[in-house]
């Protein structure tokens, strides 16, 4: 008997290493659907709404944590791309389930000039149906969404590549205004 408790034991261990990509069910905005509401603080200790960004394009990106390899890398290519975005009329907001004094940290570090938004209470990343973890760590999956000037959804990037988000999101912002117009 104790040997099954303890192959048991190790089994149950070595499964909760594993991935569990859907941690928490939670909202699944669809493009086409208004952008789900929130209200979240900046790196700053300034309240944000989706409301703010109303007759702009909004780039929306979830990250899992500040200050690791790739969402520095992703931090950084959009703060390399944010004149053009903001010339294509978009402004570009970061969020992830850090505290308000880590973002400010790793917004000084790297000269971020736009909001990376504090959800430590996971209740946007649920919302937004990016909320997952592993290994009892609990971040918010890669994902992009753009939010066009009426607040609707018109772009999901899921599992993107940081080092080529923005790039891709200015390129379909781009074709996106170009066929409106």
């Amino acid at each position: 008997m104790r040997r099954f408790s303890i192959v048991f034991a190790m089994i149950c261990l070595c499964l909760s290493a594993i991935p569990t990509w859907a941690a928490t069910k939670g909202g699944d905005p669809q493009v086409g659907q208004v952008a789900p509401a929130f209200r979240l603080q900046d790196q700053n200790g300034h309240w944000r709404a989706p409301g703010d960004y109303h007759g702009h394009w909004l780039v929306l990106y979830f990250y899992p944590k500040d200050f690791t390899p790739g969402c520095t890398a992703e931090v950084c290519t959009f703060r390399d791309s944010i004149n053009k975005l903001r010339q294509a009329g978009a402004d570009v907001v970061g969020v992830s389930l850090d505290d308000v004094k880590s973002h400010a940290e790793f917004a000084a570090k790297y000269h971020v000039p736009f909001p990376l938004l504090s959800d430590a209470n996971q209740q946007v990343a649920i919302r937004y149906g990016v909320l997952t973890s592993a290994i009892g760590f609990h971040f918010a999956k890669r994902t992009t969404f753009l939010i066009d000037p009426s607040g609707k959804i018109v772009k999901i990037y899921r599992d993107v590549d940081p080092k080529e988000n923005s790039a891709q999101v200015l390129s379909d912002l781009n074709a996106l205004k170009k066929a409106a117009a």
